[in-house]
């Protein structure tokens, strides 16, 4: 019953990822859009594959850092081929998060798979935290200094709204490590390994420079996919409204964010100047370039289908 029922959610996702597409086509002009993607220029496409190269390999040595704070020794070869396999599977199946529940299951080895799944889930809770707190972060900026965009009121009871759901979801975390039984213990091992792994003091200035990066990288993969269809989107969009369009991806209604990035960008970008065709250009782009990043895990599956584990 279980896999009928995880059945049926993926093909719900795989339904409502192509309606809000089709939607998000017929509003925004997605024959111009289409138009425009055709004529991106391939030289920033490139950048921008390099752009999501580097964060992914950056996050796998993120990943190895909390790891090997938490008893899990990693190598950077190791770590990579098993982000690339977890970032192929959460770009082609419905939730977003079975590559890495895959990446947990591998990893267990050496402590268990309850600490090996704590390792993949603060890994990516601390890659999400960092886009968060830079598009909070930018938009106190850009409000606060007169020169700066006005940001319609929507738009920043948006950012307080998705900020606040953060906050809440980090105070449920800690008071749920106060219940009794299996779940209070679940939550409280979770926060001391996040704390160990986060902001211990022989982690915590790797796991800074790391998101950071990491952020830097994802963002200016975006930034340059848009330049291909000739949007220039100024410093100031790219550190507050393309955080925000990657994080409406994290909503698991569709396939890999698909639909819904593109709606957020075709609603948003346009604050700034930009068309709504030539902005769902831009996030159509984006998603291209990030199936095509993760090519590599194709060649390590089929390579493990040969029998080279390695």
């Amino acid at each position: 019953m279980n896999s009928r029922r995880r059945l049926l959610l993926r093909l719900a996702q795989a339904v409502v990822t192509i309606g809000l597409l089709v939607l998000v086509w017929r509003v925004m002009d997605g024959s111009d859009a289409a138009r425009v993607l055709l004529t991106a220029d391939p030289r920033w496409l490139l950048a921008a594959l390099l752009a999501l190269t580097a964060h992914t390999l950056l996050a796998a040595e993120r990943w190895r850092v909390t790891a090997r704070a938490l008893g899990i020794v990693i190598t950077l070869r190791h770590a990579w081929r098993e982000y690339y396999l977890s970032q192929l599977v959460n770009q082609t199946l419905p939730g977003g998060v079975v590559g890495d529940a895959g990446r947990a299951v591998r990893s267990r080895g050496q402590a268990g798979l309850s600490i090996a799944a704590q390792t993949v889930i603060v890994e990516r809770v601390a890659g999400q935290i960092a886009v968060l707190v830079v598009m909070d972060v930018a938009f106190a900026i850009t409000a606060a200094v007169p020169e700066g965009p006005e940001w319609p009121s929507w738009l920043l009871m948006t950012v307080v709204a998705m900020t606040a759901v953060g906050l809440l979801g980090l105070g449920l975390v800690l008071v749920a490590g106060k219940l009794p039984g299996r779940v209070g213990k679940l939550m409280t091992d979770f926060t001391s390994a996040a704390a160990i792994a986060l902001v211990g003091r022989p982690v915590i200035l790797r796991q800074v420079v790391l998101s950071t990066g990491t952020t830097a990288c994802i963002l200016a993969a975006f930034a340059l996919c848009a330049r291909s269809v000739g949007l220039n989107l100024p410093v100031a969009a790219v550190v507050t409204l393309v955080p925000l369009i990657l994080l409406t991806m994290l909503v698991p209604i569709t396939v890999s964010g698909w639909g819904l990035r593109e709606g957020a960008a075709a609603t948003l970008l346009p604050l700034v100047g930009a068309t709504a065709s030539a902005s769902l250009a831009a996030s159509v782009a984006f998603g291209i370039i990030g199936l095509l990043t993760v090519v590599p895990g194709v060649v390590i599956l089929w390579r493990q289908s040969q029998g080279h584990p390695k």
